[in-house]
Parts: C-alpha cells; structure tokens; sequence
C-alpha cells in the first residue's frame, strides 16, 4: 500500500475526475456511432468488448475493448502526471474502475471492467499489466470463454505482485479482484452449469 502523502483535498479531486473519466460508455458510444443499434438491447445488454462483439463487428469489439482499457490507463498517467504521487495514482485506478462499474451516466448499470482493469494494470506497473493480459488471452484461448480468461487474469494478479516484487499493489489488486468477481457472479453461475457462451456466440435475449 503506497504512503498518504497527498492532500486530501487533491485527492478527493483527483478520485471524482477519474470516476467521470471510467463512467464513459465507450461501448455504447461505439456501437450507437456504427449504427449497430442499442448495445443494451443485444445479447447480455453490458457494455463491454464482448457483448460488442455479439453485434458480429469485430472492429467494433476491438475499438471498445482499446478505449475502455485505455481510460483505466489514462486515469492512471494524469494522476501521476498532475499530482505525482503513488497514492493518487492507486485511488484514480480504483475509481475510474468503480466509473465503468457504475457510471454515472447510465443510472449507475455498468459493465464487469475487465478491459479496464487491464488498462489500469498496464499504467500503474507494465510487467503485471503484461503478466495480465497474457494469462487473460491465455485462458480465454483455452476455454473460449471470454468471462473465464477475465476470473483467471484477476484471480493471479496478486501472484504476479509478488513475482515481480510489486507488494505496494496488492491492497488495489484484492479490491479489484472481489470487484471483478462480484460483477461476474452471473458468468460463475453459468460456467458452473455449463452453459456460459463461447467468444463470438451469441448469447439468447433474457
């Protein structure tokens, strides 16, 4: 955990800003500007790359995937550019995380932050960010379960602190990581049962 040396005030400012910042709906945003109609009535209705790439446009998926997990990492760089200090940096990691959870502007109904939790990992250490998504697409290539290789990239990040000497992440990590299971609840419910849809199948309207 890193030292509180920053002042609450900036701090404060610093987690608000990163918040409105993870709260953009790329995923929406992407497909509405496609004209691939309304993300949130195709297939599961979340946000994210893979419900996107249910719409059958993989560039479509990819641009998502890239801008969510991209504004993990900018939150990251302009805490660190701005106010300079590890703290800030963690804290603007774990809001705009909590934005795509819970973001603002779609009444609080978000997506489960995976790419955004890799984009975050990559900013604040990019050997973990590494490690992460590497055991990410090497789970999800394995499985072909999309949800399987976020659970496995988020359940080992804490063991990939540890290989590369990075404790001072490890309180963000576990927070991330209940994060990441709790929004995936429905997906263990389905994998236990068997009947989670592979990457690239369409998943029945419910």
């Amino acid at each position: 955990m890193p030292e509180l040396l920053t002042a609450t005030d900036t701090l404060i400012l610093t987690a608000v800003l990163a918040y409105l910042l993870g709260s953009i709906p790329f995923g929406v945003l992407v497909t509405r500007a496609m004209g691939l109609g309304n993300l949130r009535q195709i297939g599961s209705g979340n946000i994210g790359a893979t419900n996107v790439l249910r719409t059958g446009n993989k560039g479509a998926a990819l641009a998502t995937l890239l801008l969510d997990g991209g504004k993990g990492a900018l939150a990251v760089v302009l805490a660190r550019c701005f106010v300079g200090a590890e703290d800030a940096a963690q804290l603007a990691a774990l809001a705009a995380f909590i934005g795509h959870l819970f973001p603002i502007w779609l009444g609080f109904k978000g997506g489960k932050g995976v790419a955004t939790f890799l984009g975050l990992m990559l900013a604040l250490d990019w050997q973990i960010g590494v490690a992460c998504c590497l055991t990410w697409l090497a789970a999800a290539a394995i499985t072909r379960i999309s949800s399987v290789g976020a659970l496995v990239a988020a359940a080992t990040s804490p063991l990939w602190l540890f290989v590369f000497d990075h404790g001072r992440l490890l309180i963000l990590a576990v927070i991330l990581t209940v994060l990441i299971y709790i929004r995936h609840a429905a997906n263990l419910a389905r994998i236990k049962a068997g009947t989670e849809p592979k990457i690239g199948q369409k998943k029945p309207q419910s």
